[in-house]
C-alpha cells in the first residue's frame, strides 16, 4: 500500500540533499530517520575509547542539568518578585 506524506518545502529541501543517487526517497527517510544497526557500528572504538564516550556524554548531560537547573532558579525568582 502506497500513502502520501505531506512535508514543508524546506524539509523537501533539506531531505532531497541528502538523498544518495542510488536510494529513493523511501530509502533516504529510512536512513534519517533511523539510527545505525548496531552490528554496524559494533567493534569501532576500543573499550578504553567506548568509557572515554560515555563519560563525555555523561559530563555533557551533567552540564545541562546545570544550565537548566540555573534557568529554572532564575525564572523562578523572577516569578517571586512580582
Amino acid at each position: 500500500m502506497v500513502k502520501t506524506i505531506r512535508v514543508s518545502e524546506e524539509y523537501l529541501e533539506w531531505l532531497t540533499a541528502h538523498k544518495k543517487s542510488d536510494e529513493t526517497m523511501e530509502e533516504t527517510l529510512c536512513r534519517m530517520t533511523r539510527g545505525p544497526h548496531p552490528s554496524d557500528v559494533a567493534g569501532l572504538l576500543t573499550e578504553e575509547e567506548t568509557e572515554d564516550a560515555k563519560e563525555a556524554v555523561n559530563r555533557l548531560r551533567g552540564g545541562d542539568r546545570d544550565r537548566l537547573d540555573t534557568a529554572r532558579s532564575a525564572f523562578e525568582s523572577e516569578g517571586a518578585r512580582e
